[in-house]
């Protein structure tokens, strides 16, 4: 017999409907926790690679990949599958992903770059590849945007040509190409805060002011 039947039944007492009514989702909405956690690590990465006061070393990200951009992404990803949000989840849980597997290749101890060290040639086509895998990625979460609001259309289109503009900077070996991709990370940064603090204060019963994202409506 399902709870309904239960619900419907003349046997059934109020504290049995109550025990069995279907109870909605206590969790609260873990969206500005991923966005802003995304935005603050890209933010980061974008400014030392337009080599923002003359920073060329990356490598300070890696805390920020490790914990911010990769811990706290997942567990937003994970928070995501419990509200029903299957693209939530698994964009944040994806980019999470990206940020720890950034974080191990900049890490010494996994001798991920030393083993390139007598070809860098070659560890920057390793590089570009891992760049083009992601730009995939973004592209179908870009497509799978195009009806949700302009603020999630805005922020794909911005983050798939950041990576393709960083994978044609290792593929030619160009820092025109690299300073250009981190141009478009800083503006990818930007958005993202802007759609984190939009679902902040959505969030928020008697908020300042309101923050719109362009949501469709949908007939």
């Amino acid at each position: 017999m399902s709870s309904s039947d239960i619900e419907k039944s003349p046997e059934a007492t109020p504290t049995t409907r109550a025990l069995n009514r279907p109870r909605g989702s206590r969790v609260a909405n873990p969206g500005t926790l991923g966005l802003f956690s995304f935005a603050s690590t890209t933010f980061m990465l974008s400014l030392y690679n337009v080599q923002t006061r003359g920073i060329n070393t990356p490598n300070l990200v890696v805390g920020m990949a490790i914990s911010c951009g990769g811990l706290a992404q997942v567990l937003a990803g994970m928070w995501e599958f419990p509200r029903g949000n299957m693209f939530g989840a698994t964009a944040f849980s994806s980019y999470g992903a990206f940020w720890l597997s950034y974080a191990a290749i900049l890490i010494p101890g996994t001798g991920i770059v030393s083993a390139y060290e007598d070809n860098p040639a070659e560890l920057r086509s390793a590089i570009g590849i891992y760049l083009i895998t992601w730009f995939m990625v973004t592209f179908f979460f870009f497509l799978a945007s195009l009806r949700k609001n302009i603020g999630f259309i805005a922020l794909f289109g911005l983050l798939f040509t950041t990576f393709i503009l960083l994978a044609a900077g290792e593929f030619a070996g160009s820092l025109a190409a690299t300073k250009a991709g981190g141009g478009v990370g800083i503006a990818t940064a930007l958005v993202a805060y802007y759609i984190g603090l939009s679902e902040l204060l959505a969030a928020e019963e008697k908020a300042i002011v309101r923050l719109p994202i362009g949501v469709f409506k949908h007939d």
